[in-house]
């Protein structure tokens, strides 16, 4: 099959599919809150869920002003604190601790052959890295199935307790994608390197190496997402303050990125590294993961700055 026909309409074709099965998966959960009689939101949780399944499963039908009042929709309910958690089905303690000695390491098996065949896909075939992550999950999820012996029903089941108790941060990393997209085409880098002239003196080299590992942090922090703060502020810090001064484009920008990622560390907008493991693991302190990272995040960034600043000239 030829890999341009793969790319332009094998593709388009399997992403449609792993977006409808989300949506029907999302539309499963609206179900089961509104079967929940004593739930404390039922209508709002699960209009928030019925809104997000069809932007899902046919947001790409439908014309894009609907898709924008329907996340108005979703943003309106989040807002006004409608999108809450019900009752879920969950195993007793005594039942975890049975199946964790059963089972064994090979309870880590569905996940490690998830990362794995989505690397492969991505790397090794014309597929690419999105159909290579629904074609891992997929395969994944009939691994545990077999592997735990777990029926459609319950298979059905723990996946509307996951995305219940995910909630509305799980749609945060789409948003804020987006969010860095109108930032870039808005100009924001301009804005940002007109201030930052102000302050970091021409041919500064330390200094312009400061404001570049900051300015990757600080707005990686506000946009819980590092790839969008990264265009934004190259094009407003990093090439006029950094590279522009002679220091090799590879070093700088791939330092600036995982300098971004400090910022991920320490902000609850990273829904996906730190407010999701907060919500599925039950932790009482929501911001108990960005606590214990801090530190860490604190020590990385003088490393960036020190690795930038002798390595990059």
């Amino acid at each position: 099959m030829d890999a341009s026909y793969i790319t332009g309409t094998v593709v388009p074709i399997l992403l449609e599919l792993f977006f409808i099965l989300i949506g029907l998966q999302l539309f499963y959960t609206a179900y089961r809150v509104l079967r929940q009689a004593d739930h404390p939101a039922r209508w709002g949780t699960a209009g928030f869920w019925i809104l997000l399944g069809i932007l899902f499963a046919a947001g790409n039908i439908i014309p894009p002003a609907v898709d924008g009042v329907l996340l108005l929709g979703i943003g309106a309910l989040t807002l006004l604190k409608q999108v809450k958690v019900g009752k879920v089905e969950t195993n007793s303690e005594e039942e975890q601790v049975y199946h964790a000695a059963r089972f064994s390491n090979w309870i880590f098996l569905p996940a490690v052959l998830l990362a794995l065949t989505a690397v492969l896909i991505a790397q090794f075939t014309p597929f690419g890295g999105q159909v290579g992550i629904g074609a891992a999950a997929i395969l994944s999820l009939a691994v545990a199935m077999i592997l735990f012996r777990a029926s459609p029903k319950i298979t059905l089941s723990q996946s509307d307790r996951m995305v219940q108790q995910v909630g509305a941060v799980g749609i945060l990393p789409q948003l804020l994608a987006a969010l860095g997209v109108l930032f870039t085409a808005a100009g924001v880098g301009d804005v940002i390197a007109d201030i930052i002239s102000g302050f970091v003196p021409a041919g500064n080299r330390l200094l312009g190496v400061i404001a570049y590992v900051l300015g990757m942090v600080i707005f990686t922090m506000i946009m819980g997402n590092g790839f969008a703060a990264f265009t934004v502020i190259t094009a407003g810090i990093g090439i006029p303050f950094v590279i522009s001064q002679g220091a090799d484009p590879v070093i700088a920008g791939a330092l600036a990125m995982t300098a971004g990622f400090c910022g991920t560390l320490m902000t609850p907008m990273a829904a996906n590294f730190n407010a999701l493991p907060a919500a599925l693991l039950e932790m009482k302190n929501p911001n108990g993961v960005i606590k214990a990272q801090t530190p860490l995040a604190l020590v990385l960034i003088v490393v960036h700055i020190a690795l930038m600043y002798f390595w990059a000239f």
